[in-house]
């Protein structure tokens, strides 16, 4: 398994989402349909946020595989025809939540970075569920109230967001930007 061939390397190595994901997009764009691209990446999140960014784009998620600290992600690209780039329609400001939020509104913030961003700082009474999670904790989340998701730039929030709606919750809203140019209020664990 450690001799998987791929067309394309691309070197994410050091980087933070979004750049991996912005820097896969780019690179796919470059591939002919049905060439591998290696993705080499060191930020644990990637392997979640790859392979449902794959998924929400329509590209072929491989698999990752484990070297030391580097994570090497294969993903294939697909035909024009399967490659559709969805986006969740719902969508509201940091600004919009805010005012939801100091509204007491009864509404639920669902937080998808990883354990260690959510644990440094993140909204009050926020649920983490990290995205690599999600499809496993569903459960845990109730279908009739107001699901405001969000990460650090918006990016995982979205994938999130469409995973949920796909699972027939109703009302799911990405925010946008996230939790990167967040001003309200936060708590740490």
């Amino acid at each position: 398994m450690n001799n998987m061939k791929a067309n394309v390397i691309l070197d994410a190595k050091g980087l933070a989402c979004p750049m991996p994901i912005v820097k896969t997009k780019k690179k796919m764009s470059e591939l002919e349909a049905g060439q591998v691209l290696e993705v080499q990446a060191t930020d644990k999140g990637s392997k979640a946020d790859l392979k449902a960014w794959s998924e929400s784009t329509g590209h072929h998620y491989l698999g990752t595989l484990e070297e030391g600290d580097v994570l090497k992600h294969y993903i294939r690209k697909s035909s024009g025809d399967e490659s559709i780039e969805r986006k969740h329609q719902n969508v509201v400001n940091n600004n919009e939540l805010e005012m939801k939020l100091a509204a007491n509104e009864n509404i639920v913030v669902l937080d998808v970075r990883e354990t260690a961003e959510y644990a440094f700082n993140h909204i009050p009474n926020a649920i983490s569920i990290p995205l690599g999670e999600l499809e496993k904790r569903i459960g845990e989340l109730d279908k009739s109230k107001e699901i405001y998701v969000i990460c650090r730039t918006g990016s995982r929030s979205d994938l999130a967001a469409q995973k949920l709606a796909e699972k027939g919750f109703t009302k799911v809203i990405n925010v946008i930007p996230g939790m990167s140019k967040w001003s309200g209020k936060t708590t740490t664990l």
